[in-house]
């Protein structure tokens, strides 16, 4: 079992990362296995739409988005952490996550979970977004007993908020459990829903 933590700061050691090793050391003691990759420090262009993507399950572009996309194809879960910009997510990491779900389109049954670190205000919003990409892809949502965020503006900083941490080990110990309910569940016959072929409506009629 293996859990893919993606670190949406272009700082490597600062708080994001602090949030995420939090989580993955819970994850550990667990007994499931954690990898940390940055990725918000990659200069990493948007989705142009080109639809290339669609005959391949991976970006045209061939840069760090396909290989997130093969470690998440790997991974038995997700963790998605960003820093807080302007109220809403890391411009890279947002760059990034268009594009990795916009080719895959679907991770489903794959536990996943966003974490937002921010000095003050404009972590719900940030969650809101990062949510988004899992719940349009039959991901199960992951929380913990409060809001995944922790606050700060450095690594040092968030030591000092008690209940962020204890709100990091929480998630990472529900994901822990959810992944092997889910294998105990393939070991016993019952597997998850098929996939269904999707029907798109559009309410514009000439």
């Amino acid at each position: 079992m293996k859990v893919l933590l993606l670190n949406g700061s272009p700082h490597p050691n600062g708080t994001t990362f602090r949030a995420l090793s939090e989580v993955a050391k819970a994850l550990n003691e667990n007994g499931v296995e954690t990898e940390i990759l940055t990725v918000g420090d990659k200069q990493i262009v948007g989705c142009d739409v080109c639809g290339g993507c669609s005959r391949q399950d991976k970006c045209v572009k061939n840069d760090i988005v396909n290989e997130v996309i093969e470690k998440i194809n790997q991974a038995d879960g997700l963790v998605v952490g960003s820093p807080v910009y302007y109220a809403s997510i890391n411009g890279s990491l947002k760059s990034l996550l268009d594009r990795v779900f916009f080719a895959k389109r679907s991770f489903a049954n794959k536990p996943a979970a966003a974490v937002a670190v921010a000095r003050r205000a404009g972590t719900t919003a940030t969650l809101d977004i990062i949510n988004k990409y899992f719940m349009i892809s039959n991901m199960p949502v992951v929380s913990s007993q409060y809001w995944n965020m922790v606050f700060g503006s450095n690594a040092t900083q968030a030591e000092q908020d008690e209940e962020g941490l204890q709100t990091m080990r929480v998630l990472g110990q529900n994901m822990a459990w959810l992944i092997k309910c889910i294998n105990a569940g393939k070991k016993e016959g019952i597997n998850p829903p098929l996939e269904q072929t999707h029907i798109k409506t559009n309410f514009y009629k000439k």
